[in-house]
């Protein structure tokens, strides 16, 4: 039986192939973490939080203060104004956003004044430009 196995110039045809897919789909991918992670922190923000925030308003008739922040959601504050109802735990851990910071919480808030500010620093970790907030800001 006459060993068979591929030829140097049938290997060099796979791996330009490989290669040439590679170019073509590398490109393309490229990025899109940072989108996945700016999406997931918008959908903290505009949505899973805030529904979260909502449920713990609806139990206490309103929502934690700025003192008493994220960490509400999870431990009953013993600050004042003390939640009269309070049924939570309403998250088992505290989020952070995508990039590993913790949300920006405010209530009152500066530019929701009738409830809260909520945000995320983005990827750069320090307010700027590229924040993911709850309210509208002059660039969109």
């Amino acid at each position: 039986m006459k060993n068979r196995g591929f030829t140097l110039i049938e290997l060099m045809l796979v791996v330009i192939i490989i290669s040439v897919l590679a170019a073509m789909v590398v490109p393309r991918l490229v990025g899109r973490s940072q989108e996945a992670r700016i999406a997931a922190s918008r959908a903290d923000v505009e949505s899973n939080l805030a529904v979260i925030l909502g449920l713990y308003e609806l139990d206490n008739g309103m929502f934690p203060t700025t003192e008493q922040g994220l960490v509400a959601l999870k431990v009953k504050p013993s600050s004042s104004p003390a939640p009269p109802n309070w049924k939570g735990p309403y998250v088992r851990k505290i989020p952070k956003d995508p990039w590993g910071h913790p949300y920006v919480y405010t209530c009152p808030g500066t530019h929701n004044t009738h409830d809260y500010d909520l945000s995320s620093y983005g990827p750069d970790g320090v307010e700027s430009s590229d924040d993911i907030a709850n309210w509208e800001t002059e660039e969109e």
